[in-house]
């Protein structure tokens, strides 16, 4: 059932209005005044039914999953600070300090599986929306980058030792006696991993290695004939990673990274302090002169950087609502020179006929192309980004797309200042100009 917004009745008697209470120069302040809270609730009304227990305000619901991607923050942290910073409050609609939680942190997680990737869209429309002409310039910048999952480095070794882990767990959860849970054996041969690349520990590192992927072979097929038929068939997708692992080779394609994300590939950017990273390639558009981003998309595959191109804009067309006319991209996306209606430029040698002001022009265009590397800097850095933790392709493209809008709520923060400042500066050079002219004296 959907929730209620708290009610804004006659103020109690002995309490102070969060109105009263906050600073209104604050940057959250602003922001909540900014936001347009009535498209949310528009919007996810339709995903909540009109019996049951009333859930939590969607405008809390959705405050919370900005400030998350803000503030850098868990799903746990961002539930305390709420309790603590009367910003935070005031931002989610509450007329009065609160001293209870909010919600409890894993109603962030249900809230995200409600909205989905649609609802993920929604929050970076609005987030653009708001910069009104400045997200609708002609000319846009491309640029591909790797969205980490949160998984340990993969070794063959770590894969196999994880098998025989959940062997042995699911064994105790149906109550199937095994023959042997290899425990103390497993541990030893872990040891023996260690400084496998020390020539005296190399031959000693593979046999233990050959010995672990044997021992999670056989608690795979003894668990296989053991277990009933129905209660197989509830395990049957896990058992079917298990083999996949199992006989996988280093020349193997789609090869599995992780159990609990069998979905991760390896991606190789050609950087030198990390050959690969294990995640998804996520594609990122900003317009030219404002730096606001207009779209962000995950690909669950790993594909060219120039076939990323066509999902990429038709993203940015539907956000924004008009298509840009010129992507400026790196020598990644070379092979196309038009998607769509969008001429794609690329930096390359001028033509011999070009003239000064056209070399000129491109030579600014690839430098400003440039500037959305740092900006992706900061949606790793700042907007949690660098490590996703939100679980399946659907998690990898939710948490892009809300820290995309986090860069674009945080730019539009900055801006206010920025733009009243402009205001009182027009206002004074006109009261200048109308005091100068009453002074004037015509002959």
């Amino acid at each position: 059932m959907k929730g209620k917004p708290p009610e804004r009745s006659q103020g109690k008697l002995f309490y102070q209005s969060l109105y009263e209470l906050v600073n209104p120069k604050h940057r959250f302040y602003k922001l909540a005044n900014q936001i347009p809270w009535g498209e949310f609730e528009e919007y996810f009304s339709d995903l909540y039914s009109n019996a049951g227990r009333p859930a939590k305000p969607i405008r809390l619901m959705v405050s919370l999953l900005i400030l998350k991607q803000l503030e850098n923050l868990s799903d746990e942290v961002v539930v305390e600070r709420w309790v603590e910073n009367p910003y935070y409050q005031f931002l989610s609609g509450e007329e009065f300090f609160q001293w209870e939680f909010p919600c409890h942190p894993t109603d962030l997680v249900y809230f995200r599986k409600r909205i989905g990737e649609d609802g993920a869209k929604k929050i970076l429309k609005v987030s653009i929306d708001l910069h009104g002409k400045k997200a609708k310039e002609p000319e846009v910048l491309v640029d591909t980058t790797v969205q980490e999952k949160n998984i340990t480095f993969p070794t063959d070794t770590k894969l196999y030792r994880r098998i025989i882990v959940h062997c042995v767990k699911i064994a105790k959860e149906e109550q199937v006696v095994l023959r042997q849970s290899y425990k103390r054996t497993a541990k030893q041969l872990m040891l023996a991993q260690r400084f496998r690349h020390h020539p005296k520990n190399r031959k000693k590192a593979r046999a233990a290695q050959r010995k672990l992927k044997t021992i999670a072979g056989r608690l795979v097929r003894e668990l296989e004939r053991k277990l009933e038929p129905g209660i197989f068939a509830g395990h049957a997708p896990a058992f079917e990673i298990y083999k996949r692992i199992l006989s996988q080779t280093k020349k193997s394609k789609n090869k599995i990274y992780s159990i609990h994300e069998p979905q991760v590939y390896c991606i190789s950017k050609g950087k030198e302090h990390k050959r690969y990273e294990f995640g998804a390639k996520a594609s990122i558009v900003m317009t030219k002169n404002s730096g606001v981003i207009i779209g962000a998309v995950s690909f669950p595959e790993n594909i060219y950087d120039g076939h990323t191109l066509p999902e990429a804009l038709k993203q940015s067309e539907e956000l924004v609502g008009r298509r840009a006319k010129v992507a400026i991209c790196d020598r990644g996306y070379r092979g196309k020179s038009h998607v769509g209606g969008t001429k794609i430029e690329i930096p390359k040698n001028p033509k011999k006929r070009a003239s000064a002001y056209e070399k000129r022009k491109a030579r600014k265009r690839f430098r400003r192309r440039a500037g959305i590397e740092p900006v992706i800097g900061h949606l790793k850095s700042d907007y949690r980004l660098l490590r996703n933790y939100l679980k399946g392709s659907e998690g990898d493209s939710i948490n892009l797309m809300l820290a995309a809008a986090a860069f674009n709520f945080k730019k539009l923060m900055k801006q206010l200042p920025y733009d009243l400042f402009q205001i009182f500066v027009a206002l004074t050079s006109f009261a200048k100009l109308v005091k100068f002219e009453k002074n004037v004296t015509y002959a």
